[in-house]
């Protein structure tokens, strides 16, 4: 899966607009660096990331990231599979894998407000006001599943 991290750099980077709070990227430069391969690579060899993929023929649709067993560190779907399901297929994959790895079935994001209503959708309720760092924009939210 190593081999996989420029697709998911591009992938991740096609959204860009949607993730930072400038539409250029101005002000989020650390946040960018963190979406290279070469760290997407360093991510996806560190033991405590689980990636999961998604293709649409050889074409990569999205991805998922579970860090610490606990934290939902990607979830990114392509722009021309929005809306088709592939959210919600990516994070139950992940949710599963991570409660079959002793996950108690409490997770936390830290959602884009473009991405807010999908976590809101699969069950994430926010803990805290909308924060910016970084040249982005997030809202931090929680899901436990034995309260849902």
């Amino acid at each position: 899966m190593p081999d996989d991290a420029a697709a998911i750099s591009a992938l991740i980077l096609s959204l860009q607009p949607f993730l930072t709070i400038e539409p250029d990227g101005a002000g989020a430069e650390e946040f960018l660096v963190s979406l290279s391969p070469d760290i997407i690579r360093r991510n996806l060899q560190a033991d405590n990331y689980r990636y999961q993929l998604a293709f649409d023929g050889a074409t990569l649709a999205g991805v998922v990231a579970v860090r610490d067993n606990a934290h939902l560190f990607s979830l990114y779907v392509g722009s021309a599979w929005h809306g088709r399901g592939v959210g919600r297929l990516l994070w139950e994959a992940a949710r599963d894998a991570a409660l079959a790895r002793g996950n108690p079935g409490s997770f936390t994001v830290n959602s884009s407000a473009f991405a807010e209503g999908l976590y809101l959708h699969l069950g994430f309720t926010a803990t805290g006001p909308v924060a910016e760092m970084h040249g982005i924009r997030f809202i931090p939210m929680r899901l436990d599943l034995q309260s849902a």
